[in-house]
């Protein structure tokens, strides 16, 4: 058998590999691995239960400026961020946290609070858990979450003619990292996209009532790689507009940035925790009279590919980047 690092492989591929083994599903489970951002079960009649895990580590996802309550409502966050992709409403919040042997007490709790802060503003709470040593600070959600079954949204369903939203602004989150790693002043309103994210839950639940949608999932990994995984899942192409990219206006005054790099930013980095989502044409106008949300393109056939129309006119393919937590090369 050859030798194939993970770090070579990838994340994408290797959760594709890892789905093959675990593709048997028990009865009642109605989605199980890789196929979207929670699991599926069927619990009774009207309802289904979404559950997601993620697991955070000190070294590659909390940005050393962070403070320790920061870490903690990170953490709850972006699990959250997974049951809200689904159209869920969270349920509950278990938590299990890796502690090097020399931690301070106070740190832990300060990550608690964070926890706790984060999972009272979307009116759920920390349920359990558990605590181990490890060598570095290790943090691994599982939340919980229940939705109508007439309004799970999941990646697969957009079709040719649907348009494409996100919520927010785009790339906020990754300005401030690259800003945090090389010594640019930047607004806390923009650092706070990065290290205080806010789940679009409400949002999310308001737009699953509507019907309209027709897929979702969220840009934790950056806009161009979710639309790439919406392409698998759905079986289509997509067309962005640039101009239609939203940035944050604090973003735009930033004169240590071009547009060029902002535009790219905006399509790459990750970080940002909003959500993306296709949108029948005939329900568009109700759903960005929701607010905080923006018409950013629209479903193409699959052949088509995944491109982005400039303000010039031109036309470009968009790369199949963003982050990705095993790669060593190529993150942004």
């Amino acid at each position: 058998m050859n030798y194939i690092p993970v770090s070579q492989l990838g994340e994408r591929p290797l959760i594709s590999i890892l789905s093959t083994i675990f593709h048997e599903l028990p009865d009642g489970v109605i989605s199980g691995a890789g196929a979207d951002d929670c699991a599926v079960i069927d619990i009774n009649e009207s309802s289904y239960l979404v559950v997601t895990t993620d697991m955070l580590h000190r070294m590659t996802d909390f940005p050393k400026q962070m403070s320790p309550w920061q870490i903690g409502w990170m953490s709850a966050a972006v699990n959250l961020s997974d049951i809200a992709a689904m159209g869920a409403r969270p349920t509950g919040l278990l938590a299990a946290i890796g502690l090097p042997r020399d931690t301070d007490v106070s740190f832990v709790e300060e990550i608690a609070r964070g926890m706790r802060d984060c999972t009272r503003e979307y009116d759920t709470a920390v349920i359990g858990g558990d605590i181990d040593t490890h060598d570095e600070l290790t943090i691994c959600g599982t939340a919980l979450g229940t939705v109508s079954k007439g309004e799970l949204l999941t990646r697969k369903g957009a079709r040719v003619g649907d348009k494409v939203c996100v919520t927010g602004y785009a790339g906020s989150a990754g300005v401030a990292l690259y800003a945090l790693e090389n010594g640019i002043d930047v607004p806390d309103s923009v650092l706070k996209a990065l290290l205080q994210p806010m789940p679009r839950i409400r949002e999310a639940m308001e737009l699953a009532s509507l019907g309209h949608v027709t897929s979702m999932m969220d840009t934790s990994d950056g806009i161009a790689m979710s639309l790439y995984d919406l392409s698998k899942a759905s079986g289509v192409g997509f067309r962005l507009q640039e101009k239609a990219l939203p940035l944050q206006p604090e973003v735009e005054e930033l004169v240590s940035f071009d547009r060029v790099t902002l535009n790219s930013m905006s399509l790459y980095t990750g970080g940002d925790f909003e959500l993306i989502f296709t949108v029948r044409p005939e329900g568009i106008e109700e759903v960005l009279n929701l607010g905080n949300i923006s018409m950013i393109g629209e479903v193409l056939p699959q052949e088509r590919s995944i491109s982005i129309q400039k303000s010039d006119g031109t036309v470009l393919q968009v790369e199949r980047k963003g982050y990705e937590q095993l790669k060593i090369a190529d993150n942004t």
